[in-house]
């Protein structure tokens, strides 16, 4: 049972899951878990990397996480490591749409929640002349008034308070504008396994292909989507992107580093500490949830905060 299938409009299931808030994280993550899998949740020897990642969300507490997963804070985070630069330029943070100034921004920015996950929130200007103000005003308005739900039970994100940052607009390039996604997979501070997606502005030739960190791609494939074909050729500066990852993921038992490489300029984009929830999509042929799941240690041992307050 797919409960997006039963229940289609996510505003609908959002509601629904709002009125289950009271329901306790461990039991709603165990109900969640069976429903998305089809599996009971092994909380207690957990294998699978979808059984970690919802241990993960109920054991490591790290308090740096909200910092990380919100979008203009975790900015700090990133020139503590020593990687200011590869910040994408910032236009403005806000705390609603009335303090923005459209007529001071450029004809192209990007403009998104500091909260908001999965691509959700989040408005591409290409062209201001034709770009519907109002229409992203109305929805930030909204997005900023209510009480978001926490579907997942991903506690970092009931940590953050809700913004606008407006960044530049990046682009592969003038004939090609879609950016490539580089999403790397880390455990324990080692790049493990690369996610690469393009095309995303086109469901229907959306692409994603799975590699290791030779940039050999790996016989693992989803689905639902396209892969790249072979000449896919690995980016400039390769090894700086693994090594940037290294730096960001080391003091995480596992996080997912997304970069963007445009021309041999590598630009940060996020950290997500539970991709997609905890959850895969269909992926082909069956093992990638065991073998990811092997890299990933779960024990406090890893968990370094406390160890520094012991």
């Amino acid at each position: 049972m797919n409960y997006k299938n039963l229940i289609k409009n996510q505003e609908n299931r959002l509601k629904i899951l709002g009125l289950l808030k009271f329901i306790p994280d461990k039991p709603m993550i165990k109900l969640q878990y069976r429903i998305k899998t089809k599996r009971k949740l092994n909380l207690k020897n957990p294998t699978r990397f979808t059984e970690k990642v919802q241990w993960y969300k109920l054991n490591y507490k790290n308090p740096i996480l909200p910092k990380c997963v919100d979008k203009y804070e975790v900015r700090e985070y990133i020139k503590s490591k020593g990687l200011e630069d590869t910040l994408n330029e910032l236009y403005g943070i806000y705390n609603n749409v009335e303090e923005i100034d459209f007529s001071k921004l450029p004809e192209q920015f990007v403009a998104k929640t500091t909260s908001g996950g999965g691509n959700l929130q989040v408005f591409i200007c290409k062209d201001k002349k034709n770009f519907d103000i109002d229409e992203m005003k109305r929805i930030f308005k909204k997005q900023l008034s209510k009480k978001t739900v926490n579907a997942g039970r991903e506690w970092p994100y009931d940590k953050i308070k809700p913004r606008i940052i407006i960044e530049k607009y990046l682009k592969q390039s003038e004939d090609k504008p879609s950016l490539v996604d580089y999403k790397f997979y880390c455990m324990h501070g080692k790049p493990q396994v690369l996610l690469v997606i393009g095309d995303r502005d086109n469901r229907e030739k959306e692409k994603k292909s799975m590699y290791d960190m030779d940039f050999n791609q790996l016989n693992y494939k989803y689905a639902d989507y396209q892969t790249f074909d072979k000449s896919l050729q690995k980016p400039e500066k390769f090894e700086r992107m693994k090594e940037i990852a290294h730096i960001l993921s080391e003091d995480f038992p596992f996080v997912r580093v997304d970069l963007y490489n445009i021309n041999g300029k590598i630009y940060f984009g996020e950290l997500t500490f539970f991709p997609a929830s905890g959850y895969l999509e269909k992926i082909e042929p069956e093992g990638f949830d065991e073998m990811l799941g092997e890299k990933f240690i779960c024990s406090r041992e890893n968990f370094k905060w406390e160890n520094a307050k012991n």
